[in-house]
């Protein structure tokens, strides 16, 4: 048996615990394993050093997690403590990535999400490639938003084609910004539900947090940053190698596309798919395949997914032979 103190200097006992230890109790029952003795700002745990490791490693969330939102309720703690914590080195993966705003868990929900979470640890470069509502992105850049909390990187770059506009913003009115903001608004959407507005306006004022049209990456090196490239299928082979090699130090790249959804002229022009023929043996890049049972919009959403898969190939070879 070991025992081990910890100094809880960051939080009040009474927040942490509760009135008449409501909240402690609640900890005790999740630690069977571990014995915890409570004075003031010190705990003694005693038990065996992996037990220990697994109470201290969910104290620490708990006390991050008030530190973030300033409160913590019985609640919040309980929804900590049934979210297995993945650790700095990714040995243990779950479900769970990170608490968006207002405390919400978000998670991977299905078995797919929880591939690429996995996979996404593995592999500096990653192809997720799905159906609409199947979670790719938003699991993308909860994984980003995830990084860049541990300070695992120093920037998010997130980019989509411009392709409706054929990458040719001038034609549009309004500055820089309104021209190329409906191209990336579903990117802004799933950054809201994960980072306070203000706190992401300041993310993207400082350049922390940067959003651009695909031709925006030529030229430039990216370290020390997580890359999502969405809608990957709209790119050219020319622009899906322009993006690959912007590829720096501590950066990792993840890359998604539906191939059933390709807006280019020929199928066989997307840079999607050719990039995953040429790199697919490749250690270091990894692939994971997301389907309809991923889907997690409205249960419409799964059927209308599986008729339009059933004509894909009608609609393919008609697309050819224009």
């Amino acid at each position: 048996m070991t025992e081990k103190i910890l100094h809880v200097e960051a939080i009040d006992p009474l927040e942490l615990f509760g009135v008449n230890n409501t909240k402690l109790d609640i900890i005790k029952k999740a630690f069977p394993k571990v014995q915890l003795i409570v004075r003031g700002h010190e705990i003694k745990v005693i038990g065996e050093d992996k037990h220990i490791t697994d109470f201290e490693n969910k104290l620490k969330e708990i006390i991050n997690f008030f530190d973030k939102f300033n409160k913590l309720s019985e609640d919040d703690i309980l929804q900590i403590l049934n979210a297995t914590v993945i650790s700095s080195n990714h040995d243990a993966q779950d479900d769970f990535i990170l608490f968006g705003n207002h405390g919400k868990p978000i998670r991977a929900l299905t078995k797919n999400q929880k591939k690429l979470v996995a996979e996404s640890y593995k592999n500096d470069l990653l192809f997720a490639l799905g159906p609409a509502g199947s979670g790719k992105t938003y699991t993308a850049i909860a994984l980003a938003v995830r990084a860049l909390r541990n300070r695992e990187i120093k920037r998010i770059v997130l980019s989509r084609p411009a392709v409706e506009a054929g990458e040719r913003l001038g034609f549009l009115p309004g500055d820089l910004k309104e021209k190329i903001d409906p191209y990336l608004q579903p990117l802004y959407d799933a950054l809201n539900d994960m980072i306070p507005a203000k706190k992401l306006e300041g993310y993207i004022e400082e350049g922390i947090i940067q959003i651009a049209p695909l031709a925006f990456m030529r030229g430039r090196t990216l370290d020390n940053a997580f890359v999502i490239l969405d809608e990957a299928q709209n790119t050219t082979a020319l622009q899906m190698k322009m993006f690959l090699t912007r590829m720096g130090l501590n950066a990792k790249f993840i890359v998604t596309g539906d191939i059933t959804q390709i807006d280019l002229p020929k199928i066989s022009d997307s840079g999607l798919i050719k990039s995953i023929k040429i790199l697919q043996n490749i250690s270091g890049i990894g692939i994971v395949k997301l389907d309809e049972t991923d889907i997690v919009r409205h249960k419409l959403v799964k059927e209308i997914v599986k008729a339009y898969e059933a004509n894909h190939d009608e609609n393919r070879y008609s697309r050819q032979h224009k």
